[in-house]
């Protein structure tokens, strides 16, 4: 009879130690993992995001979950994607919002579930994240009016390619470049100004053609981000057949804009650190994990380049980590 229940009670303590590691285990769905959700993910730039954001991890041994919309401008997928970040109960995201307003919900929902998010890339309407980290792009805007100023000798009529509304780092970028131009470049016109809808590259180039062409002896363009860049340079080299009377200035650092750049098609690109964005954007919510306190925005630098500078040891190792 003793036998028999002492068997009992194995089975019984069994069960229960079984049933706690069930508990357990459900209870750390996520554990150690850190969403990290772009604007989109077909673009060279967002691989730099990626590569940082592994290393970060890899380094704190988190596990990176990347998932984002295929196109920049599918607000509706970037949300769902968030969602099943949230159902998953990852211990943080990490988050570049494609539309500074539609996001908004999705971003105080995340907050709401109490899980650390840090913003970057671009900004967001509201202040319920942990951290935001991004180029200055007001101050991008501003190094490609001066860069477009200085090839032009201060005078001429330029077109700007700008990206759909609401994009707030494109959107502060074309600010920056319109208040430097008015203030320091009196004797330059921004004659034209448009953007392409749905914002791929051959309507934006078709976009670019059609401001040259309705716009008589344009001597300047500025495209504000890599894909309006792309359109406009392929534009440009439809048009002028090598010869390169309208200088152009463009964002990013993709691998066709720096050979633009290296051959003369282009005058200068402003490039930013996407992944610096991934690295320190994981890193800022595993120190607030551990308790650490964490800035609530961080510039994560920008630069323009010339022909000249691409020789730059410094400037090399910034395009290897997004080229």
């Amino acid at each position: 009879m003793k036998n028999v229940i002492w068997v009992l009670v194995f089975v019984v303590l069994i069960g229960v130690f079984v049933g706690i590691g069930v508990l357990r285990k459900g209870g750390t769905q996520g554990a150690r993992q850190i969403g990290v959700i772009p604007k989109e993910t077909a673009s060279v730039y967002w691989e730099g995001v990626r590569q940082g954001a592994r290393k970060a991890g890899a380094e704190e041994k988190y596990d990176i979950l990347w998932n984002g919309p295929e196109i920049e401008t599918d607000r509706e997928r970037q949300i769902q994607i968030i969602e099943d970040m949230i159902a998953r109960k990852v211990t943080g995201i990490v988050l570049a919002p494609n539309d500074r307003k539609a996001l908004v919900p999705a971003v105080e929902k995340i907050a709401a579930k109490e899980i650390p998010c840090v913003i970057i890339d671009s900004g967001v309407e509201t202040d319920k994240f942990l951290s935001f980290m991004a180029t200055d792009n007001y101050k991008g805007g501003v190094l490609a009016a001066q860069r477009l100023g200085e090839v032009l000798g201060g005078k001429g009529r330029i077109i700007i390619v700008e990206w759909t509304p609401n994009s707030a780092s494109t959107d502060y970028r074309v600010q920056g470049f319109r208040a430097t131009m008015a203030q320091e470049f009196p004797g330059i016109t921004i004659v034209d100004s448009k953007y392409a809808n749905p914002p791929t590259m051959q309507n934006i180039q078709d976009v670019t053609q059609d401001m040259l062409l309705k716009n008589t002896n344009i001597d300047g363009v500025f495209a504000c981000n890599a894909t309006t860049a792309g359109g406009a340079l392929q534009a440009l080299r439809d048009l002028q057949k090598g010869d390169k009377k309208i200088k152009m200035v463009g964002f990013d650092a993709w691998p066709m804009l720096v050979e633009g750049l290296e051959k003369g098609d282009l005058d200068g690109l402003i490039i930013q650190n996407p992944y610096k964005m991934g690295y320190e954007g994981v890193k800022a919510i595993i120190r607030h994990l551990q308790g650490e306190s964490v800035p609530k925005q961080v510039d994560t630098g920008v630069e323009l380049i010339t022909q000249e500078r691409l020789r730059d040891p410094r400037i090399k190792e910034l395009l290897a980590s997004q080229i």
